[in-house]
């Protein structure tokens, strides 16, 4: 039986005998090519995952004691989930607070570390006052939670040094920011204090040398 038919039923087999001729030519290459294939995707499949991390608030560099927290003293740093301290802490939770104590360049920033989000806090009955004390040296010396007396001397000696505030806690060492005039109207500070001895206080920082008695 000849026709259109016939005609294109050799076609269509004529065509698939070259396929198959193509195919079978290059089985090597496409055996190889599975073969890769399959490789790989055994590879990924076995493959383990990326370990998790977490990031974690550190210091950039270190930190004294008695300074106030700022964006550039922070770094977050990834650590293995396992080994993230206790009481780490966010950068909304540190920022704007004060160290407790010194912190390495690179130690997490944990609660601990800093001074409570009220710096009263532990101090009932006190107030916060900000002071200048004369000698910026001897305020190099504090540390938060010092204890120290307040003494007000008289810049032209005609009436001795009297103690205007005895035996209150260091609050806070403030770190003059980059439009402080500098030190040389002394070294800032903030005592904790009843409230009764405020109004001596500040009259004494206005006509007084004010210095430090570090008692413990």
């Amino acid at each position: 039986m000849t026709g259109p038919t016939s005609g294109l039923t050799s076609g269509l087999t004529l065509r698939v005998r070259r396929i198959r001729r193509a195919v079978l030519a290059r089985r090597r290459v496409l055996a190889a090519l599975c073969a890769a294939l399959a490789v790989f995707a055994t590879v990924r499949a076995n493959a383990a995952p990326a370990p998790p991390h977490t990031l974690v608030l550190t210091a950039a560099h270190d930190l004294a004691a008695g300074v106030v927290v700022h964006r550039a003293d922070l770094r977050r740093v990834p650590f293995d989930p396992g080994s993230v301290p206790r009481g780490v802490v966010d950068s909304a939770t540190a920022l704007g607070r004060t160290t407790a104590a010194p912190i390495r360049a690179g130690e997490p920033v944990t609660d601990v570390r800093l001074v409570a989000a009220s710096v009263l806090a532990g101090y009932p009955g006190m107030v916060a006052v900000p002071v200048r004390i004369g000698d910026p040296a001897a305020v190099h010396l504090l540390r938060v939670g010092d204890h120290v007396d307040l003494v007000a001397a008289d810049p032209q000696g005609d009436s001795p040094a009297r103690i205007v505030a005895s035996d209150v806690p260091v609050l806070a060492i403030p770190r003059p920011g980059e439009d402080s005039p500098g030190l040389a109207n002394g070294a800032p500070l903030v005592l904790g204090m009843p409230e009764a001895s405020v109004r001596d206080v500040a009259q004494a920082s206005v006509a007084s040398y004010l210095s430090v008695v570090i008692l413990r």
